[in-house]
C-alpha cells in the first residue's frame, strides 16, 4: 500500500486517470443539481457562472487529490471543501447533509461507469462491486458516515433508480444547466465546437427521465450524432499514448502541489523574516 487512499492497481485509478472523463463531468454535475436542494445551494453560493474554469479546476484538483494524491493531500483539500460547505446553507438545505453527499458520490460513480463503458469496455460485476466500494470515498472523506452509503453495488442500483424516479428539477436546476452548458469562456465563439461536443455528451449520458425534465431534445438525429461521437472516441482515444490521456490529471495535480507547497512555505518564510 502506498501513502494514498489507493494504489496504482486499483480500479478507481485505472478509470479516473482518463482525461476524457472530464468531458462527462457535465452530466454528473447536472445530475447532482437535478436534486432541488443541491440545485438551490449551488445557485445561491457557487461561482460557476463567474469563473467556470476556476470551478472546474477546483473540482478536478479535489477529485484527483482523493484518487491519486497522498492521504495528507486528500485530507488537506477535503478539509477546504468541508469548510466551504459549512457556509452553504439555506432555508431547506445544507451542503454537509449526508443524504446530499450520498447523491453527489452516486452521480460521480454512475457517470464515470457509463462513460468508461462507452469508450473502453464493459466492467464485470466483480469490477463494478469493487469500483463502487472505492467510490464511497467521495462521500466519506467529506464527513458522510460510511453506513449512509448503499452497502453493495446491488443496493446502489436500487437507491439510484429510486432517487432518479423521485427527482423533480426546479428553476435553479435549469439556470445552472444553462451556466454549465453555455459557459462564458476566454475566446468566445472559438470554443463553440468543443462546447457543442460536450453538450452532446452531457445530453446523451443523462438518464432519460432527467433529460426529459430538462427539456433537452433527444430525437433520432441527435442520438445518431451522439453515437457517431462515441464511436469516434472509442476508435481514437484508447489508442492515444497514456501520457496524453493522463495529461489533465498530471497538470491539475502539479498545479495543486505547487499551490500547497507555497501555502506550506509561507509561515516559515514569515517566521525567519
Amino acid at each position: 500500500m502506498g501513502d494514498g487512499h489507493f494504489d496504482d492497481g486499483d480500479l478507481i485509478r485505472a478509470v479516473g486517470r482518463e482525461g476524457v472523463l472530464i468531458a462527462a463531468g457535465g452530466a454528473a454535475s447536472l445530475l447532482q443539481t437535478a436534486h432541488p436542494k443541491i440545485a438551490q445551494g449551488v445557485y445561491d453560493h457557487s461561482y460557476t457562472a463567474q469563473d467556470p474554469l476556476g470551478r472546474l479546476r477546483g473540482t478536478m484538483q479535489w477529485v484527483y487529490a482523493v484518487e491519486f494524491g497522498t492521504r495528507e493531500e486528500a485530507e488537506r483539500l477535503s478539509s477546504v471543501v468541508r469548510r466551504m460547505h459549512d457556509g452553504v446553507t439555506g432555508e431547506d438545505y445544507r451542503a454537509d447533509d449526508p443524504e446530499l453527499q450520498v447523491w453527489v458520490a452516486a452521480t460521480l460513480f454512475a457517470t464515470s461507469v457509463h462513460a468508461y463503458r462507452l469508450i473502453f469496455r464493459e466492467l464485470t460485476r466483480e469490477e463494478l462491486e469493487t469500483f463502487y466500494e472505492q467510490n464511497k470515498v467521495f462521500a466519506t472523506i467529506l464527513g458522510c458516515p460510511y453506513e449512509m452509503m448503499p452497502a453493495s453495488y446491488e443496493d446502489f442500483r436500487d437507491y439510484y433508480a429510486r432517487t432518479l424516479a423521485s427527482l423533480r428539477i426546479n428553476d435553479a436546476s435549469r439556470a445552472i444547466a444553462h451556466q454549465v452548458l453555455h459557459p462564458r469562456l476566454p475566446g468566445g465563439r472559438l470554443n463553440e465546437p468543443a462546447l457543442a461536443a460536450i453538450r452532446l455528451l452531457t445530453v446523451g449520458l443523462m438518464p432519460d427521465p432527467i433529460r426529459r425534465q430538462y427539456g433537452w431534445r433527444w430525437d433520432r438525429a441527435r442520438r445518431a450524432r451522439f453515437d457517431l461521437l462515441v464511436r469516434s472516441l472509442r476508435l481514437v482515444y484508447p489508442r492515444l499514448p497514456l501520457p496524453i490521456r493522463t495529461l489533465p490529471r498530471d497538470y491539475y495535480l502539479y498545479e495543486l502541489r505547487r499551490r500547497l507547497a507555497r501555502a506550506s512555505n509561507r509561515p516559515a518564510a514569515a517566521s525567519t523574516a
